[in-house]
């Protein structure tokens, strides 16, 4: 799919064509009537571009409360596996024969067979509006995996590319069966159904691989921080309860009293059977010309690219992994996927107590187990020797790795550059000033020369370069993430090298 562009005005009839199908934001509490308009947003929500902050978005064009309804899409718009199925025959017979697909593989061959509709689709104002290209893990290819340098990240991108061949592969019989154009039975055209799938699905209780929800898929991602990130289950999943989605009752739920209680219960949204619609709700306070964002869950910084093809610089649930020898974690029952270091450098609580177990001699860590769990320090001796240890594991992993946070933060400032340039000699020969890496991405491509560079797609240089700019950012944030732990590591041997006047009390 990639390469191909939207068509003009797609976004009008596309938000016209909702309005049609009772796709709406909410009036605005203080006004009795609106008058109908071609689009189904401009009461509450409209569609501008937030260049540093996730392209476009959807923005409050009026001051929006926590907890207040912001846009409904009907279930008649959302687009499912049991609604293809049911309008097609032909495509319901051909599913049943295939028992082993998962959800999502049905979905992803189901949007396929009606993208190859094409006009004839009664999907199409929504379908020609779908990103035409996607930058989750699958579709990195090798020189951008390698580009991440850290054994985890790689192994994790790998393995996202492996399992999605091996899904095109098993539903490449059912593909054949339905008589797929052959440019819709790749897997390029795999890879951009499935990243569909991936990235914009919201969750139905009806089905696992979840529902396409027009307009609705237009929100940005913001990850959930505080309270929110707490709860660490934040989705989808659950749904405000309303009665009605009236004006009348919409107004009633915008009252200040009313707001107050529902924003006790807010979730970013769900579909809510009473009103058979699909109903997105005010995560926080939104000023006039704010982004109104929507949180998907927590996520890593690798989770994200891998299923929703961003990441974000400051991201309160990323974590850094880095290995440590193997008695280490064996040392406590804490899962190896606890053991993890915070963005802002501070080990998590599981990784402080295992090792200070593991800085206990073996004959004694049962004494003080109980301690180490409740997360108390065992001893200013065992502190400074866990501390240490951090502080090896962290400068070893930096100084194997092939470049240093300079090294990377001149190469994004190039590749940032690299954007406005249009004449083919003067982008090859930035390539090849950025050293072997740079060379590297130039193989990745076959661009060997001046004329090969003028001769290829542009298009194909875009996409391999905003994957090899997100796995530099992936792994620059990685690098600053252990730089941090190493000042965190480092305060704390201060400290217990110099005592505080309080803990001097305590020693007298």
């Amino acid at each position: 799919m990639e390469g191909d562009g939207e068509e003009e005005g797609g976004l009008e009839s596309l938000l016209k064509w909702g309005r049609e199908l009772g796709v709406s934001d909410s009036f605005p509490p203080e006004t009795a009537a609106q008058p109908r308009s071609a689009s189904c947003l401009g009461h509450t929500l409209s569609v501008s571009d937030f260049r540093e902050a996730g392209g476009r978005g959807l923005g409050a064009v009026r001051e929006v409360r926590k907890g207040e309804l912001v846009l409904k899409v009907p279930k008649s718009c959302l687009l499912t596996t049991e609604r293809l199925l049911m309008d097609d025959q032909c495509l319901s017979a051909a599913v049943k024969n295939r028992p082993s697909l998962s959800s999502a593989q049905i979905l992803t061959v189901c949007l396929l067979y009606e993208v190859g509709k094409g006009k004839k689709s009664w999907w199409y104002p929504y379908l020609k509006n779908l990103p035409r290209s996607y930058s989750t893990l699958p579709t990195f290819r090798q020189f951008g995996v390698e580009a991440f340098q850290v054994d985890d990240a790689i192994w994790v991108a790998k393995k996202a590319r492996w399992k999605a061949e091996a899904e095109w592969k098993e539903a490449h019989a059912l593909m054949e069966e339905l008589k797929f154009k052959p440019r819709l039975i790749t897997f390029n055209s795999w890879l951009w159904a499935s990243a569909t799938i991936s990235s914009r699905t919201l969750h139905v209780p009806w089905d696992e691989a979840g529902c396409l929800c027009p307009v609705g898929d237009l929100f940005n991602y913001a990850a959930p921080g505080g309270d929110l990130a707490e709860s660490n289950n934040i989705t989808l999943t659950r749904s405000l309860q309303v009665k009605s989605l009236s004006h009348e009752e919409v107004e009633y739920n915008s009252k200040p009293e009313q707001l107050d209680t529902l924003s006790q219960r807010l979730t970013d949204g769900g579909f809510e059977e009473s009103v058979n619609a699909y109903c997105f709700y005010a995560r926080q306070h939104y000023v006039r010309g704010e982004q109104v964002l929507l949180s998907y869950g927590t996520y890593t910084n690798l989770e994200l690219l891998e299923h929703y093809g961003f990441l974000l610089d400051n991201n309160p649930n990323d974590r850094a992994y880095i290995p440590f020898e193997p008695g280490v974690s064996s040392c406590s029952s804490w899962p190896t996927e606890s053991l993890y270091i915070n963005q802002g450098g501070e080990p998590s609580y599981a990784l402080l107590s295992t090792l200070r177990l593991w800085a206990t001699p073996s004959n004694q860590r049962r004494s003080v187990g109980h301690l180490a769990y409740s997360g108390s320090q065992l001893s200013p001796q065992n502190e400074m020797r866990v501390m240490h240890l951090l502080l090896k594991c962290c400068n070893t992993v930096l100084q194997n790795l092939p470049t240093s946070i300079e090294d990377d933060q001149r190469l994004l400032c190039s590749l940032n550059q690299v954007d406005g340039i249009d004449a083919p000699v003067e982008l090859l020969d930035v390539f090849l000033k950025l050293g072997a890496e740079g060379g590297a991405f130039l193989e990745s491509l076959g661009l060997r020369s001046r004329a090969s560079v003028a001769e290829s797609m542009s298009w194909k240089i875009e996409r391999a370069l905003e994957r090899w700019k997100s796995a530099v950012q992936w792994r620059l944030r990685y690098k600053r993430t252990l730089m941090d732990c190493i000042t965190y590591c480092s305060n704390v041997i201060d400290s217990i090298h110099s005592p505080g006047p309080l803990q001097m009390e305590c020693a007298d």
